[in-house]
């Protein structure tokens, strides 16, 4: 198997709307889960602030980002998020640490 490539995203609910983001990504996780080139699909919410969310991500390449990207769950994630959260992801290879 390959090192595969993570996705970090991170969201802030807008104001009044974490419960609504919260419900999305519970969705969102089931399905993304299922995916045949996912490894992991996890959600962390900080101690902080509960209005902040964290997506924890791993594909096993690629291809398999996607076909995430394609799939009509990701489609309805993308069209709903924008009005419930301040989003920034990352698509992240392994650093090569000479090992």
């Amino acid at each position: 198997m390959g090192r595969g490539v993570k996705i970090v995203a991170f969201l802030a609910a807008r104001e009044g709307r974490a419960a609504e983001l919260e419900a999305l990504l519970a969705d969102l996780a089931i399905a993304s889960r299922a995916e045949p080139g996912n490894l992991r699909w996890d959600v962390w919410r900080d101690q902080a602030d509960p209005n902040r969310f964290m997506l924890d991500e791993l594909y096993i390449d690629n291809s398999a980002v996607a076909a995430h990207r394609a799939s009509p769950h990701f489609a309805s994630y993308l069209a709903r998020i924008g009005d419930l959260a301040e989003r920034t992801a990352w698509v992240l290879d392994p650093a090569n640490l000479g090992r």
